[in-house]
Formats: C-alpha cells, structure tokens, sequence
C-alpha cells in the first residue's frame, strides 16, 4: 500500500519554497542573489531556522520512496525512470528557466545594459562561481535534481552490492530508537565532504541511503511516530539556537554552531516523518491536486519568486513587509497557474517530468 503521508510531507515540504527562496533576498550575511533586496534578521531567521532540515527531508523521503520502487521494478527500469523523472526536467529547466535568473541576476548586481535575448548568450559562455547572480552559467534550484539523480545511481550501485553480500534488508526493525538518534553524529562531519556551492554531497547520499535502509522499514516509522515529540522538542530547541548564534548573537561559535545546525537537522526530520505518519496518512482531493502539482512547482517557482521581487523592489522599498509578503502571494498564484497549465500540456508534461496520478 502507497504511503501517503510520505507524498504530502514531500509537496508540503515543496510549496515552502517559495517564502524560503524569497527570504534569501533579505539575508544578512552578505551573500548575493539574483536580486538582493535589504538585510533583515527577522526574514533572514527563517533561512537559517528551514535550512537544516529542508532539501536533506526531500532526500531522505526520496531514499524512502527508492526502497518502495525498487520493490516493484528492476535496477535498470529504476534508472530508466529517474531519467525520465529528473534528468529530462533538469536539462529543460537549465535551458529553459536559469538564463532569465541569470540575466535578472546581471541587471540588479552588474549593471548590465542588454537585452534578454543578447544575455541568452552571456549566459553559456559566462562560467564563474556558477550561481549566476553575475549573470553566469548556473543551474539553480535544479541543483537538486542533478543531485538526487547522482545520488539515485551512486544508490543503486550500493544498494546492489549490499544485496549480494546480506541479501536480508530487514534489519533496521531490530534497531533501537537511541541507535537512530544517533545517526546525527555523522553529519558534522560531512557537510564540507564532496560539497559544490555550499550543498554537500556526502551529506545528501548519506540521508539518502537512511531513508533507504533504515527509515523506510515499518517499524522503524513506528518508533519515529511514537517519539515524535520528543524529537520535535529536540529539533525545536537545536533550531531556535542554531539561529540565535547565526543571526542574533553577534559571535561566531564555530564548532558549536555546527552541532546545533546537525542536531536541529537530524531531530527534525524525524519529528516530520513521525507526526506526518500520525497526522497525514491520507489521501483527498487536495492532497491528490498539491502531489500531482508539486514537481512543476519546483521547477517554476524559483522563477516566479525573483520576477515578482524584481517588480516589486522600487514600489515597496519602504515597506519591507510587504516587500516580503507580497511577491510571494503572487508567485504562489502563478506558479500553480503555470503548473496547472503545464499538466494539461503533455509536451510540458514530459519536459517537467510530471508522471501519471498517483
């Protein structure tokens, strides 16, 4: 039987992207974005509080769903599916999405002076830090895609090995709650481990192959399910200082502050996946819509979010809240218009990689 709170804490964990991402034009650590806006500390605290947890979730539940398929399917019609899935809206996303971002990103830190179809050029022969804020060659959100997508085959390799040698996987119901807990001692030490702009690698494979091997078995969600509050505390109170020593405290506190990101990273995850078994097994009209919806709302909505705060940015320059919150709810709206209309579309279907209804 599908697992359903598993598809709405993903599309959940999706549609915040958008308040996510357009916080990132507030941050006060200096760090560029396509558009960059005011430093705020309030705004800036809810990068800082979802960063921990947010795109590490979407691998874990990912490494999850991995277990669920390669039941049904063959290694090779695994990979087949991933191509279809990720790799196909990856390469349509770059060509498609990223030189806009690119060329937004010249305008507002640069000063370019040429149009978008001159920049459309700039943008494949411009290669710097790769984020694009200069107007260079970049991939943006879909970052993730390619990720998941290495990290799919990097799995598969393993996953096949493993088998070989212990062809029993049903080893993690044996393994105490404490010993799960404890999975958080690893991160630390991954996050500058095989990391490109800042996203790790080794940490990604590594909540991957968790959700994998250990999250996945039934009993395992059972015992995250029954703790749920306990790690919600945990994750809470690990978050809250994860943000005041970043944001509020005005010191660096090294080594400190990189427990605390792990702690509120690891204990998170496990109180969503345990309050979103309890809460959010379930299946109706809006769960079916946002799941069928959330995989072009990722692809669009990165786009939407930074055009909004770019038309915004004079009109609302002297109020920041509602330079905040108002391109927002406008992304919101056309990013589901768009995807609504790229689901109707199946030339659009195939090049967002949108799949059959679940």
């Amino acid at each position: 039987m599908r697992k359903r709170f598993i598809d709405n804490l993903r599309w959940m964990d999706v549609f915040l992207l958008i308040p996510y991402h357009a916080a990132q034009s507030f941050n006060t650590w200096g760090e560029l974005n396509y558009i960059y806006l005011k430093q705020n500390k309030a705004i800036s605290s809810i990068i800082v509080f979802f960063s921990p947890f947010f795109m590490p979730l979407l691998f874990l539940l990912a490494g999850m769903s991995a277990r669920y398929a390669l039941n049904k399917r063959s290694y090779g019609q695994y990979i087949i599916e991933r191509i279809k899935r990720l790799m196909v809206p990856f390469v349509f996303g770059v060509l498609a999405f990223c030189p806009l971002l690119a060329y937004i990103g010249d305008l507002t830190n640069c000063a370019y002076k040429g149009s978008f179809g001159e920049h459309y050029k700039v943008f494949f022969t411009k290669w710097t830090d790769l984020t694009g804020f200069d107007g260079g060659f970049h991939v943006g959100q879909f970052w993730f895609l390619l990720y998941l997508f290495l990290i799919s085959l990097v799995s598969v390799g393993i996953i096949a090995s493993i088998k070989k040698i212990s062809p029993n996987q049903d080893k993690a119901k044996n393994m105490p709650f404490e010993v799960i807990c404890l999975m958080v001692i690893t991160l630390p030490f991954l996050y500058d481990l095989l990391s490109v702009g800042g996203k790790s690698f080794a940490e990604y494979l590594y909540i991957f192959l968790i959700g994998h091997y250990v999250i996945s078995d039934d009993i395992v969600i059972e015992k995250v399910q029954k703790y749920r509050l306990l790690t919600l505390m945990i994750g809470l109170i690990a978050g809250i200082a994860d943000v005041y020593m970043f944001i509020w405290s005005g010191k660096d506190f090294g080594t400190i502050n990189v427990i605390a990101k792990a702690l509120a990273e690891w204990f998170m995850i496990l109180a969503l996946i345990g309050i979103a078994k309890n809460r959010l097994d379930y299946k109706n009209k809006v769960s079916a819509y946002m799941t069928e919806m959330s995989f072009p709302y990722f692809s669009l909505h990165f786009l939407w979010i930074v055009l909004f705060q770019y038309w915004f940015a004079d009109v609302l320059s002297s109020n920041t809240l509602l330079l905040f919150i108002i391109p927002i709810l406008c992304a919101y709206a056309a990013t589901i218009i768009c995807s609504e209309i790229c689901w109707k579309v199946p030339v659009l279907r195939f090049l967002m990689g949108i799949k059959n209804k679940v």
